[in-house]
């Protein structure tokens, strides 16, 4: 029950409705095994005593008792229903919480599908065992206890007969439950593989077609969803080898009752109706045993459900504000590395080594190197994404670890190489972070990040919705709404992750140009392939496998005669002979 601990806050806080549904499912539960004795009474009392008289107030009686066990089984469950529905409302916007501040270094490894899965099918899973397997489980204490006082009650001996074969039934249901975990663990695993496969391959569906990869993919999927079926199958295994052999042990059960109740019944030990209703009690503590095992099935799987729950509402957020962090509404924008050294695990690389440089507010800073000299990882620390493993850097003469994350992120303007759009309006993309922004702001953005133009010849304007991942725009004008967005925060610090890097020389030149006037005042960075991106730099930095090899204005690099002049021939001189020869 360790897991059920550990999730304890989601669903004790609503221990009324929990209280409720057991105390109705107590009525429930009583009512059930009056059955058996009213069935003893119309035997012994009414038919061989002859008291016909009675039928009609049995009749009446047993009607009552199925009303009131009607009404009684309504509030049973659906207290129940509320009890694990809004435990898992909280549960679900809990995990919601956290994913929204694990770092970045939690997603480097996690699946979309399977955290899909997490906070579908496994929060259903646990709902489910918090709606019915906890009644179930208090049901079958119940029941058993109910039915053995009244056995004991009509026979001693015959109770004893009856329960020989108990303790064996009770042994294998506890090995079907150490059997079924495990394998349960493994299908929630498996659902995970195969949800994180339809998401990259709906995801990805524009590279399988244009690369004719469509039977791969299926494959690919037949091979997850092989993986998915044979956990099952085997689930299934599991189950059949165990449910008959519970069965036998149960009918074993009503073997000696019958045998010793038949002997004590013909000797006048017992009477017929009370063989009759002991029959009845058998089967109340007979067939919740063998349903344990369903019961089980339910509490394995909810298990492997909450284990798989606890895996991200337990996990390190790493990065966090500090107990007395500053909070600034608005940063003036000097950045500082001094000496920092960063390794994303303990194993890997360092992927920047020793990295110092200053920006004074209002510099604009160029970064270029090949791919993986790491150009991002520089940005990436500056908004905290993450720690560096040595070194320091600060934001204002203060280190950006003592900032709070808010203070912090909401002066820096962020745009990716690969721009992420949200299924929204366009205005709605634009002001995503400056909900409160003035439409006016809003359109100035735009005009600056050259793309109101576009937005007015699309049908609804800035009111337009755009599809998932801004379906229904080019790579260009995705990347210029992306950079609206940043400028509309009016950002201290301005990143610019290869911006430019899905639009054409012509937009490149406009986008920059309108730029210009943007960074006035604005610290920025700007990570580009493109020499063309950074000639107006105050300074760029260009880095070797996370060192600094190179730095300067864009015309003492080029009289260095090194990296960079050495990159200028690639994109110019090459160029230019290609030209001629054309």
């Amino acid at each position: 029950m360790e897991t059920f601990k550990k999730l304890k806050e989601f669903y004790w806080p609503y221990k009324k409705y929990f209280i409720t549904s057991m105390v109705f499912l107590l009525f429930v539960t009583g009512i059930t095994v009056i059955y058996p004795m009213i069935l003893q009474v119309t035997i012994d009392d009414v038919i061989l005593k002859g008291k016909y008289d009675w039928i009609p107030y049995l009749a009446l009686g047993f009607i009552g008792i199925m009303i009131v066990k009607g009404i009684a089984t309504f509030i049973n469950q659906y207290t129940g229903d509320l009890f694990g529905i809004t435990s898992v409302y909280n549960l679900r916007n809990a995990l919601y919480k956290k994913l929204q501040y694990l770092p970045y270094c939690y997603y480097d490894n996690a699946k979309t599908g399977d955290l899909m899965s997490r906070l579908t099918a496994d929060v259903e899973g646990f709902r489910f065992f918090l709606s019915y397997g906890f009644s179930e489980l208090l049901r079958f204490v119940l029941l058993i206890g109910i039915s053995f006082s009244v056995m004991f009650y009509y026979s001693v001996s015959l109770t004893l007969v009856t329960i020989v074969s108990l303790p064996f039934l009770a042994i294998t249901v506890y090995k079907f439950d150490k059997a079924v975990h495990p394998a349960f663990r493994s299908i929630r695993k498996s659902f995970g593989k195969l949800n994180t496969n339809v998401q990259e391959n709906i995801s990805g569906i524009n590279t399988v077609k244009s690369l004719s990869r469509e039977d791969f993919q299926i494959g690919k999927f037949n091979t997850s969803n092989g993986s998915y079926k044979d956990q099952y199958i085997f689930t299934s295994v599991i189950w059949a080898k165990y449910f008959p052999l519970m069965e036998f042990l149960g009918n074993f059960c009503v073997i000696g009752m019958l045998g010793y109740g038949g002997y004590l019944v013909i000797h006048g030990e017992l009477m017929p109706g009370e063989l009759v209703a002991f029959y009845s009690l058998v089967g109340y503590l007979i067939f919740p045993i063998m349903n344990l095992g369903f019961v089980i099935n339910m509490f394995s799987q909810s298990k492997a459900s909450g284990e798989r729950l606890l895996e991200i509402l337990e996990a390190d957020e790493e990065i966090v504000d500090s107990e007395d962090a500053v909070y600034k509404d608005r940063l003036k924008g000097k950045v500082e590395f001094k000496n920092v050294t960063l390794k994303y695990t303990e194993e890997d690389k360092a992927a920047l080594k020793g990295i110092s440089f200053e920006a004074a507010p209002g510099r604009v800073i160029g970064l270029i190197g090949s791919t993986g000299s790491g150009k991002t990882s520089i940005t990436q620390l500056i908004t905290r994404f993450y720690e560096p493993s040595e070194g320091e850097v600060l934001v204002d003469g203060i280190a950006v670890r003592d900032y709070s994350l808010k203070s912090l992120r909401k002066n820096i303007g962020f745009v990716l190489q690969e721009s992420f759009l949200f299924s929204s309006t366009i205005k709605s993309n634009i002001s995503y972070g400056r909900p409160d922004a003035a439409m006016e702001d809003i359109i100035d953005a735009a005009k600056r990040a050259d793309a109101h133009e576009f937005i007015m010849d699309l049908p609804d304007g800035y009111d337009t919705m755009l599809g998932e991942r801004g379906m229904g725009l080019s790579g260009g004008q995705k990347q210029r709404i992306a950079i609206a967005r940043a400028i509309c925060t009016d950002p201290s610090i301005l990143i610019l992750d290869d911006a430019t890097s899905a639009v054409d020389m012509e937009t490149e030149f406009k986008i920059q140009k309108a730029l210009k006037e943007v960074m006035q005042g604005r610290t920025t960075f700007i990570i580009a392939h493109r020499i063309s991106s950074l000639k107006h730099a105050d300074e760029i930095l260009v880095l070797e496998d996370g060192e600094i090899v190179e730095r300067g204005k864009h015309e003492f690099l080029l009289e260095n005669n090194g990296p960079y002049q050495r990159i200028y021939d690639i994109q110019y001189k090459d160029r230019k002979m290609i030209m001629q020869t054309g």
